[in-house]
């Protein structure tokens, strides 16, 4: 068995040097992907189309399962591949190989031919075409609306019988374009964006702004694993974490509400443009879509290009939020991503939807960013294969559904959150502090009580309990109640 590798059309296009480099990087990319299914399998060819060679039964599922999440390629065809010698041989070949598949089925030949022969294309299908009708059962040929498709290709002097077709996830070779960084928050959006920058050829390494302590991050890191795994392992791509949960208590304490999701925003553009300088990489990647949320208009869009130099690039900016689930459940990441809060939507209740850069600028002017700055130098970098390794130190986590005689709840959502919705638990010491400012306070608690962190849907209070477990603080928990 042989698979033939067709190109993604756009690739077929190209000039001739473009094309030629094009298929060169595909080519060394599936020789570094295939090497871990079976160190013997074979990649050459140029031009038209790559022939992979050496693919033992056993491993033809794991080869075109890779082979269909690689950028490049447009369609795997599985082939039977014979010296040309006549056409009563090929007939013969044909009934070998694809007569089991026309058995009571209407069908029809489709025949391609490259080089010089004594016959014509249709002159060979018309000759398949009776012998297979005789000799395999088949209900009748129908070239308009046929069930089945037996398919010959004919090039020079040697004949490929497709066995069968599967279809590629199409886009450029990764490798062929340059590296960007990608804004990671775990999420459906920014999740999909790297995914389509990948499609493209680009190599999106991925930075994340920690806002939710080191349950959030684990989270976010299986999901740039599984990018990386599945349509990037080719490829060293990294995983920088911004410790971001101070930067996000210095705006909340510092910045007028109606600004916060704007000011935000900026902040993580300044930090990532460090990172990308640093690094070489000539632009900047968001999961934004055009008026998604009050920070995604197209004035606050404006404002937020505003801090930054470098070229932001935005794959979703016109995809509805349907389309981007459905993709994201496509590529293999909806429940991961479904389980990931947005922290930035939380440090908002009123923001603006038209705001305007000297508002900004002078809402940035009570920020300290020297605290942007010491969260840039805490950054954390590390290898995308790394990932899916745990992280040391992690306690299993408790979740209760009442509290204790003695124990106190710990409201952690944000001010406005605790206004609209108050928390009220009879015979309960209840006590607010925001997320934002937990790791701080934490310490100065009394640690012979228990505490119980408590929010609207469990998420941030389960992560923010996992980082404090992680810190030594052994006595939290996290409220769930039942009703």
């Amino acid at each position: 068995m042989k698979l033939l590798i067709k190109f993604f059309a756009e690739i077929t296009i190209k000039t001739t040097p473009v094309r030629k480099r094009f298929v060169k990087q595909l080519k060394v990319n599936l020789r570094s992907l295939l090497a871990e299914i079976d160190p013997a399998l074979r990649v050459h060819g140029a031009w038209d189309s790559l022939e992979i060679e050496g693919v033992q039964t056993e491993n033809l599922a794991a080869a075109l399962d890779c082979l269909q999440r690689t950028p490049g390629i447009s369609q795997i065809q599985e082939v039977h591949e014979y010296p040309l010698t006549d056409l009563p041989t090929l007939a013969d070949l044909c009934v070998q190989h694809l007569g089991a598949q026309l058995a009571g089925k209407v069908f029809a030949v489709r025949c391609k031919r490259v080089g010089r022969h004594p016959f014509s294309s249709p002159e060979v299908a018309s000759y398949l075409g009776s012998q297979l009708f005789e000799r395999c059962g088949a209900a009748g040929i129908s070239l308009s609306a046929p069930e089945v498709r037996a398919e010959v290709e004919i090039r020079h002097e040697r004949v490929f019988l497709i066995q069968a077709r599967h279809a590629g996830m199409g886009g450029f070779p990764l490798g062929t374009m340059e590296p960007v960084l990608s804004l990671m928050s775990g999420g459906f959006d920014s999740t999909v964006a790297s995914y389509q920058l990948l499609q493209r050829g680009l190599l999106p390494h991925f930075i994340f702004f920690n806002m939710g302590g080191r349950a959030h991050e684990i989270g976010v890191r299986q999901i740039a694993h599984h990018l990386w795994r599945q349509y990037a392992g080719s490829h060293r791509l990294r995983f920088i974490s911004v410790p971001f949960e101070e930067v996000v208590g210095e705006l909340i304490r510092n910045v007028d509400d109606s600004q916060m999701g704007v000011v935000l925003k900026r902040m993580m553009l300044r930090a990532a443009d460090r990172v990308a300088h640093q690094l070489g990489f000539q632009a900047l990647v968001t999961g934004e879509a055009i008026a998604q949320v009050a920070s995604q208009t197209l004035p606050n869009l404006a404002v937020i290009d505003r801090a930054v130099d470098r070229l932001v690039l935005r794959p979703l900016i016109t995809t509805s939020k349907q389309t981007i689930i459905a993709q994201a459940r496509q590529i293999g990441v909806e429940a991961m991503c479904s389980s990931i809060p947005e922290y930035c939507g939380v440090i908002s209740v009123s923001p603006a939807i038209y705001t305007t850069h000297g508002r900004v600028a002078e809402a940035e002017a009570q920020f300290d960013f020297s605290v942007l700055e010491r969260a840039v130098d805490k950054a954390r970098y590390t290898d995308c294969h790394l990932l899916d390794q745990p992280l040391e130190g992690i306690d299993e986590l408790e979740l209760v559904s009442s509290a204790q005689p003695g124990q106190v709840v710990i409201d952690i959502r944000a001010p406005d959150e605790r206004e609209n919705s108050p928390l009220q638990l009879e015979g309960v010491e209840v006590r607010a502090i925001p997320f934002y400012e937990l790791k701080a306070s934490f310490a100065e608690l009394d640690p012979a009580r228990v505490y119980l962190l408590y929010c609207d849907k469990g998420l941030m209070s389960q992560m923010h309990a996992q980082h404090l477990l992680d810190a030594g603080f052994g006595h939290v928990r996290v409220l769930r109640p039942s009703n």
